[in-house]
């Protein structure tokens, strides 16, 4: 194919890099003519690290800048965790794959001397600034004490010393895919902590009158997952959810 360019915009922390690095990685592969270049943007969520999301308010804190990169013209993806992907898209834009699915588990990264989030002593403390996460684990243990943290995955990970907590929280995936899956204390089964809706998947988003965009990224798209996807987010959309409500289902 003759020479082309697709920008892809993204968010700049580590986790998001890799992300846009790797959908980057597969197009460049795929069309060996091909250019991609990335965009970093600064989302309102990257930029507010002081409060828990659930009380900043709002939905599309990780994608909304993004959005009016692509709607001005500036990009032609935006590659977002689907986790943090509103229900409802501007008009001219909608997400046009949902890829395969990695580990949509929650897991716990524990201090030294621990085996399980079940061994945390009694009044232990766990970071997590998710909701979700917070109502689930305190449904099974209501004795523990929950103290918000926010970061990357490195920062979150480093808290676990320098705020002298006994376990923190994070999502399966990115761990592995940043290559910290051996710091993995335990994976917590959605018995225990149903993931949040959408955890372990990216999607592809792009305007939708961009015929060659689209049609290029389309071998993205993994249906299994998108189904089962799709049915999660079809509940969310129902109930409304944001990062204010504690909602979570995994389609399978």
């Amino acid at each position: 194919m003759s020479k082309q360019t697709l920008r892809i915009g993204t968010r700049s922390s580590q986790l998001a890099l890799w992300q846009a690095n790797w959908v980057k990685t597969c197009l460049e592969k795929r069309y060996p003519g091909l250019e991609v270049t990335l965009t970093k943007i600064k989302t309102q969520g990257d930029k507010i690290l002081d409060v828990p999301l659930a009380m900043v308010g709002g939905k599309g804190l990780f994608v909304k800048e993004i959005e009016e990169a692509m709607l001005r013209g500036e990009v032609d993806i935006a590659v977002h965790s689907m986790k943090d992907v509103p229900t409802i898209f501007p008009e001219s834009l909608d997400l046009r794959c949902i890829t395969e699915r990695e580990d949509p588990r929650d897991i716990v990264v524990l201090r030294s001397g621990l085996s399980s989030w079940r061994d945390i002593p009694q009044g232990g403390r766990i970071g997590t600034s998710s909701l979700r996460r917070k109502s689930q684990l305190l449904h099974l243990r209501p004795d523990l004490e929950m103290l918000d943290i926010r970061g990357n995955v490195e920062t979150r990970i480093r808290k676990l010393t320098d705020d002298k907590l006994d376990a923190v929280v994070l999502a399966a995936a990115g761990m592995k895919r940043l290559g910290f899956a051996d710091q993995v204390g335990e994976y917590l089964e959605p018995e225990v902590s149903l993931p949040a809706i959408g955890q372990g998947a990216l999607g592809l988003e792009t305007r939708i009158d961009d015929a060659r965009t689209n049609e290029m990224i389309d071998f993205f798209h993994h249906p299994e997952t998108a189904y089962a996807v799709t049915a999660e987010r079809a509940l969310l959309r129902h109930l409304e959810g944001g990062c204010q409500v504690p909602i979570a289902a995994y389609g399978t």
